[in-house]
């Protein structure tokens, strides 16, 4: 008998015969509550009226026209559907499947258009598991170790997690300025660095936002040394953190945005943004792909930007991610074992710790698992897996959120009762 791969881990016992808002069925005939969204990817919730519908016509219309053979209105229409929430300037777009591939061509595009060939990254990020993605990644060994070597030309810079440091947040922020400076002057060059490239909030590294000093003063920096700031927002983008994009919350401008996740509701779609002067350095040929701006795909990123547009989605997650964090915080306060709760806007996480401090694993998993016995879905991050984040969909409302709050208060004091 075929089977998947041993290595396909499933985070939840739960076998998904269909999805409702933010809600799963299973084969068992019960009912979960999905905090993780298809980890990010299903903005909109599971199956929206108006994505679905959008789909199911694209299907009869036009499954697939190949983006470097013939144009189609869906594409056309994203393109037009995207610049309206797209930072000023970043007005020409390249699309893709992933959020690897995504990563991948930006960075391709940054080399080719600088002329360098290095990519300084920030220690915890993550940016896909693709050979020249996973040399980027740094939020664990498991996504790169066992098939170097791996891409050369890039060097890691430290990213301000006060709470790995034990330091206030200033203090984390100068010490990784001044370690990028110092990276500038004894690992990279500036005129051998394409570009930094850096989340808003590290995502599998553990949930850690970054701050308004750290990435303007990484954008002073770029500026000065001619270095392309390339901001990955492949899950903090559309609407994840309360602002339309993870960097709204730092004034601070990216020369190339990549996104992907939250952009389709569950089709896979990636693209990457930048000024059509930018983008023109890009070698032709160097941008291309089978299924790459499918669409379907295209179809349903138009529906789910006009859902999250018409239904106010964006300011929905800040309220509601306000809603959570307090409540995650109040469970935090009467669980020595939590050690952190930190996030922005619906991308919440609570990170275990020990008494003397250490990470703990094993609490995090028993409360991850008991979660998903009361009925809520969540996934675990960090470098030690010891960080459980809450993701849900955008559409989420108090009700859940508090029902969520519930189940997790209980799964905290059943993994807590043994430790």
């Amino acid at each position: 008998m075929t089977r998947l791969s041993e290595h396909l881990r499933q985070a939840t016992p739960v076998v998904a015969e269909r999805g409702a808002g933010v809600h799963l069925y299973g084969t068992d005939g019960r009912r979960y509550l999905d905090f993780t969204a298809g980890i990010g990817v299903t903005s909109t919730g599971h199956c929206h009226p108006r994505v679905v519908a959008a789909a199911q016509e694209q299907v009869a219309t036009l499954i697939h026209g190949q983006y470097t053979t013939v144009l189609h209105r869906p594409l056309q229409r994203l393109v037009e559907k995207l610049g309206s929430v797209l930072p000023e300037g970043l007005d020409s777009l390249f699309f893709a499947n992933s959020g690897s591939e995504a990563v991948e061509a930006a960075m391709r595009l940054a080399r080719q258009a600088t002329g360098r060939p290095n990519i300084v990254v920030a220690h915890g990020g993550f940016h896909g598991r693709t050979v020249a993605a996973a040399s980027l990644t740094t939020s664990g060994t498991k996504i790169r170790t066992g098939f170097g070597p791996l891409m050369a030309g890039v060097a890691v810079t430290p990213f301000p997690n006060a709470y790995h440091y034990g330091w206030d947040e200033e203090t984390a922020t100068r010490f990784a300025l001044r370690e990028f400076d110092h990276l500038l002057q004894t690992v990279s060059d500036p005129d051998d660095t394409a570009a930094v490239l850096v989340e808003p909030v590290l995502g599998e590294g553990g949930y850690v936002p970054a701050n308004s000093a750290f990435l303007q003063g990484l954008r002073e920096r770029a500026d000065r040394h001619g270095i392309l700031l390339v901001l990955d927002e492949v899950q903090t983008g559309v609407g994840r953190t309360g602002r339309f994009w993870g960097h709204d919350h730092f004034g601070v401008r990216p020369d190339i945005l990549i996104t992907a996740k939250g952009l389709a509701s569950g089709f896979p779609l990636s693209g990457i943004a930048a000024p059509e002067a930018l983008m023109h350095k890009a070698r032709p040929g160097s941008q291309g792909g089978t299924y790459g701006g499918n669409a379907v795909a295209c179809a349903a990123a138009v529906a789910t930007l006009e859902v999250v547009e018409e239904e106010g989605l964006v300011a929905n997650a800040a309220a509601m991610g306000a809603r959570l964090r307090s409540g995650l915080e109040d469970i935090a306060a009467k669980t020595e074992a939590i050690g952190d709760v930190r996030g922005l806007g619906l991308m919440l996480a609570s990170e275990f710790t020990t008494p003397d401090g250490e990470p703990d694993a094993a609490t995090a998993v028993r409360a991850q698992q008991a979660a998903a016995d009361e009925g809520l879905l969540l996934l675990l991050c960090g470098p030690w897996g010891n960080v459980v984040r809450m993701i849900p969909a955008l559409i989420v409302d108090e009700g859940q959120i508090d029902d969520g709050l519930r189940a997790w208060a209980a799964a905290v004091e059943t993994a807590t009762a043994t430790r």
